[in-house]
């Protein structure tokens, strides 16, 4: 370990994510060649080096705050499991999400190795509360420089800078009066709090498990594919994330009718440069998200309303825009985040549980938290504010060749802050390798798997168009 003595309190929105059951990211390497456990083992080793988040458990204080310690920090769990067939990773990593994380005991990741001798899929599974899309990206190029060259002595990166009231952009400040509300909240909130403890969060994450399948497509273009795709994006004067968001609202609208969450998308974004003290290749959650309205036209060709939506899309990236909920989230009081998932998801812990009469209580009462809860329209696991979210690392320049192992394609799984329900659909974009890769992620109890079929069929004819 290199920062023995690490260690600093969580900060509100890395405490959005606490005690999450589905807030993970995940991060799948497809690689060219032989790679064995032991390989794995010794470059998971250098990388938490690499690090400080890898070196760190989360360890509840007396006055209910957290705090990442790099003392008493157990092994990252390593796992090796045969590989058969291209689509193995797909069931292996879906099991795998269900599998509560030790925060207490553990850094808050895993590995997976679906190994064969010519190729094998590495799955990177990383808790929202220490990562974003980034950090793994990072981490799965990391991985690979160790895996290619053994004896190669990675860089030890600082402990990255958080996101806090001294590290945001100089045109980010909130108004006396959101500030004075807030405080209101956190005064209310003082006098009616529950808190939870990692009994609650095993509970909850069998909960949710129990009652919710995540249904994953990966579409795997090839490089002709994506070099066509970034070339009509390029003479159309729009980036490929806009190309992609508007496929996907179009073929929703086209296959299930309008719906009123149609037209409502999340994007998410880097924050990474935007701060004064910027994290680099660091490990941490540095992403926002970026909500608008769009309204796909039918009457319209593709490229016109791909054009409409980049042209109401880019303006709207400003700092002021992402920080906004960020900064209300600084002010916010942590333990009311915490207490978000246990209020929406309290109702579904069956009778007979242990600490049923706790979750199954405060999930019904009146409080600060359910107010915020139907004021964001999110009280609900029926109801979706949004048709899609989308999060698009964009094109990656990492090198393809590490020794005698070649990275094949980066495939990412981006995770969320609220039950998969609430959104129609999630897509997780990277292009690595020259090779653009997608996922499509749906909850099958809030939309049809052959419904999803259609969308994505419908969306990829837009873009080979």
């Amino acid at each position: 370990m290199t920062n023995e003595n690490f260690q600093r309190r969580l900060t509100p929105i890395e405490r959005f994510f606490t005690r999450s059951p589905f807030a993970i990211v995940t991060m799948v390497a497809r690689i060219n060649g032989s790679v064995s456990e032991g390989m794995l083992r010794d470059a998971v080793t250098q990388v938490q080096k690499r690090h400080t988040l890898l070196q760190t458990r989360i360890v509840d204080g007396e006055d209910h705050t957290q705090s990442f310690t790099s003392k008493g920090v157990q092994e990252i769990p390593v796992e090796v499991v045969p590989r058969h067939s291209e689509g193995d990773w797909i069931k292996i990593h879906r099991e795998s999400l269900k599998l509560p994380f030790e925060f207490e005991t553990h850094p808050a990741i895993r590995f997976i190795l679906v190994q064969s001798p010519e190729i094998s899929d590495l799955i990177i599974l990383c808790h929202h509360i220490i990562c974003d899309g980034m950090s793994l990206a990072y981490l799965a190029r990391d991985l690979m420089v160790h895996l290619g060259d053994p004896t190669r002595e990675l860089e030890v990166l600082p402990a990255p800078p958080a996101i806090d009231l001294d590290n945001l952009p100089s045109d980010v400040s909130q108004s006396g009066l959101v500030k004075s509300l807030i405080q209101r909240m956190n005064q209310k909130w003082a006098d009616e709090g529950e808190f939870f403890d990692h009994e609650d969060y095993r509970i909850l994450t069998k909960t949710y498990w129990d009652n919710y399948n995540h249904e994953i497509f990966s579409i795997e273009l090839s490089e002709e594919e994506t070099t066509a795709i970034i070339a009509r994006c390029k003479s159309e004067n729009v980036t490929v994330n806009s190309a992609l968001s508007t496929a996907f609202i179009g073929a929703q609208s086209f296959i299930e009718g309008e719906k009123p969450y149609h037209a409502k998308i999340v994007i998410a974004a880097d924050l990474r440069d935007r701060l004064p003290n910027p994290p680099g290749e660091g490990m941490g959650m540095y992403a926002a998200g970026l909500e608008l309205k769009f309204k796909y036209n039918h009457k319209q060709s593709f490229w016109d309303n791909v054009r409409k939506f980049h042209k109401k899309a880019q303006p709207n990236f400003t700092n002021k825009n992402l920080f906004g909920d960020i900064l209300n989230w600084l002010y916010l009081e942590p333990t009311i985040f915490e207490a978000m998932n246990f209020k929406k998801l309290g109702g579904l812990v069956p009778p007979g549980s242990a600490n049923y009469e706790k979750l199954s209580g405060f999930s019904a009462r009146e409080d600060v938290v359910s107010r915020i809860l139907k004021r964001d329209n999110l009280e609900s696991l029926e109801t979706k504010p949004w048709g899609t979210a989308v999060t698009n690392l964009g094109r990656l320049d990492f090198p393809r060749q590490y020794g005698v192992l070649a990275l094949d394609r980066l495939i990412m799984q981006p995770g969320g802050g609220f039950p998969l329900s609430n959104v129609n659909m999630v897509l997780g974009a990277v292009t690595c390798s020259g090779k653009l890769s997608l996922i499509m992620e749906f909850a099958e109890e809030a939309v049809e798997l052959s419904t999803m079929v259609r969308i994505k069929e419908k969306a990829l004819t837009f873009l080979h168009d």
